[in-house]
């Protein structure tokens, strides 16, 4: 399966060159501080054009519109947009969350047992993670703030599910591949700080996928 990984793309999304693939992944804050529904109707249509023939994406802490109104999620038709969730997607499975631990954001969750709680509904069999925020300690640093900025709890899931991709983004520095033994971690937010989007989608060829008893979502 060829992904191609995405992220943070603030508006810009018609400013890049998507690669083709199997699945498309998107890893959240497609608007910018939330501009409403115009927004997410471009970008809808936006991913339409696309020939990917699967699109997952979620949530991110600029999505102030989608968090306030969850009606407007309907207007997502060109792809499955995740909010805690997982879908299969052929040989993958693949779950989604928005989450991240600042309070003051869309999704943002301060509270260390609500996002164990989210984390702990992620299947033990899941093949990719999705998630808008960054695993603490992974991929989560940037030139002006070097040290960690990631989720302990995302990264005690990550450790316990152990999927084959675990796709975010958020820490537009911390951009980049990271490969373990048992998990591809992609920062894929293509924003650069001052807001221009040079960088390019991250794609990736995945021929391993866990066993799996039945299928559809939850």
């Amino acid at each position: 399966m060829r992904v191609v990984c995405i992220g943070d793309t603030h508006e810009r999304h018609r400013d890049l060159h998507v690669p083709g693939g199997d699945l498309l992944i998107h890893a959240g804050d497609f608007t910018t501080l939330g501009n409403g529904k115009r927004a997410i109707i471009d970008f809808n249509d936006w991913l339409g054009e696309l020939p990917h023939p699967h699109k997952v994406i979620t949530h991110g802490n600029h999505e102030f519109d989608l968090e306030a109104d969850p009606n407007l999620r309907g207007l997502i038709t060109h792809a499955t947009l995740l909010l805690n969730e997982w879908v299969m997607v052929g040989p993958a499975k693949i779950w989604g969350s928005a989450l991240t631990q600042h309070y003051d954001g869309a999704f943002g969750r301060s509270n260390r047992e609500d996002r164990v709680r989210a984390y702990n509904s992620i299947p033990p069999e899941t093949d990719i993670v999705i998630t808008h925020g960054p695993p603490y300690g992974v991929l989560d640093s940037t030139p002006e703030y070097p040290g960690p900025s990631g989720d302990r709890e995302l990264r005690q899931a990550i450790l316990r599910v152990k999927p084959v991709l675990h796709a975010f983004g958020h820490t537009h520095g911390g951009y980049g591949v990271l490969e373990t033994r048992r998990t591809c971690y992609v920062n894929a937010a293509l924003c650069d700080l001052d807001g221009s989007v040079h960088k390019r989608p991250i794609v990736l060829e995945i021929g391993r996928f866990k066993a799996h008893h039945g299928g559809g979502a939850s």
